[in-house]
């Protein structure tokens, strides 16, 4: 690869570190900036970026072992140079440890570092000779996790857990999508995506989903663009299943951008009922439109709705409400590294005490007999199962139908909770 492509993992590095982007805007506003790349370039700096940020705990832990400056001191240029470089020697085989030091050596010189390039050389030689004999103190550096969330899982799981679910965020899953089977069957989809240079794979156990592969960039898809299928992750294909809608239902997803569950559950409709998806902002409402328009499902629409606030319409019409609520994302750790940097365990204690304080409001749409969905995408029993009780207990007119949470490596998807309770049904 270029020095020019390692310029751009270094300036979109930097966009995340120094001026505190998402790391997913950050990588798509590059990719989308630089699509006259041929495909390996463009993958080849996806890999990169997206390694260094996962396993970028690991990679300072790595850097400090053998620097005389820790990486918390360094010049933001050097310390994304090092991050990227040692993510390339510890984990990619097909670029030489010694041209990777080489291109570290003149990237640190050409932004205006000379005077450092030879501790550049020194510490990445140094690793690469090393490499074979770096052992990692613990679950947190192994897997690249902060240490606090690792000491807080262990309050619920074995170190064998915490150890698979590490492994599962740092492997490379596969792009799972939905089949919008009102618009194309999933082998016609499959047939069409292969002549647009896209591998598609059916999934077990779930009859709309497929795995891509071979994929430079989505929206040059011409089924993308044609809202021929939806990227979904498995987990969240199973609030669809759960919910299980039934012919003519009225559905109400409170907390649904951009909309994909929604979508999911407008299809099982069959065009028959109606679901009504709300999210708390213009913006994100506009998200589920243009999701909405590009189906071409008639039988859902999206409004402006703080899900804290009573819509007092809706009080006990619903037939089953969709509660996918704001989450600490623990689940989604492998998609969503920034959270490894960004999430406290303050925080998880904040969002649990708003969840309770949605579902307390959103649980009068549910008409008797009718039912609640809650759902989030992290793992930890505060914000899941502890919510779910006390929600139960305050609510004696609801009962538990389901609830299971779902474990990355061990599950197939990403980390995923899902209680499904009924309103019962008086005299």
């Amino acid at each position: 690869m270029t020095n020019n492509d390692r310029e751009i993992i270094l300036e979109t590095l930097l966009m995340v570190t120094k001026e505190g982007a998402f790391s997913h805007q950050a990588l798509k506003n590059v990719l989308d900036k630089y699509q006259y790349l041929e495909k390996k370039e463009r993958a080849f700096i996806t890999k990169v970026v997206s390694g260094t940020l996962e396993f970028m705990l690991q990679l300072d832990y790595i850097i400090d072992s053998y620097s005389k400056v820790k990486v918390k001191k360094m010049k933001p240029v050097i310390r994304e140079i090092l991050r990227s470089s040692v993510f390339q020697i510890m984990y990619l085989d097909r670029v030489p440890d010694a041209a990777i030091c080489n291109e570290a050596v003149k990237l640190a010189k050409k932004k205006g570092f000379k005077s450092l390039s030879g501790f550049v050389n020194g510490v990445l030689r140094t690793i690469s000779r090393e490499k074979e004999k770096i052992s990692f103190p613990d679950l947190a550096t192994r897997y690249a996790l902060p240490q606090w969330l690792v000491t807080y899982w262990q309050q619920d799981y074995d170190s064998e857990v915490i150890a698979t679910m590490g492994a599962a965020f740092l492997s490379r899953a596969p792009l799972t999508v939905r089949v919008n089977e009102g618009k194309i069957s999933v082998d016609a989809l499959i047939t069409k995506l292969a002549k647009e240079g896209i591998t598609a794979k059916k999934v077990p156990d779930f009859p709309a989903a497929l795995e891509l592969t071979e994929i430079d960039y989505l929206e040059k898809s011409e089924s993308f663009r044609a809202g021929e299928f939806y990227v979904q992750d498995l987990s969240s294909m199973r609030v669809g299943v759960v919910a299980a809608p039934k012919e003519g239902d009225y559905v109400i997803d409170v907390c649904g951008a951009p909309g994909g569950k929604a979508l999911h559950v407008s299809e099982l409709l069959k065009g028959s009922g109606q679901v009504s998806v709300r999210d708390l902002t213009e913006y994100k409402v506009g998200l589920i439109k243009e999701n909405i328009a590009k189906s071409g499902l008639t039988n859902i629409h999206a409004k402006v709705q703080d899900a804290l606030v009573l819509d007092e319409q809706a009080v006990a019409q619903a037939d089953i409400v969709i509660a996918d609520l704001p989450c600490s994302g623990l689940g989604v750790l492998g998609r969503k590294p920034d959270l490894k940097r960004r999430i406290t365990e303050a925080d998880l204690s904040e969002l649990a005490t708003l969840q309770q304080e949605i579902l307390a409001v959103v649980k009068a749409y549910v008409r008797p007999g009718g039912k609640l969905l809650y759902s989030t995408c992290t793992i930890n029993k505060r914000e899941n199962e502890d919510n779910t009780g006390k929600f139960l207990a305050a609510n004696p007119d609801f009962s538990l139908v389901s609830e299971k949470q779902y474990l990355p490596g061990i599950d197939p998807g990403d980390g995923f909770y899902i209680a499904l309770m009924q309103r019962k049904t008086h005299g």
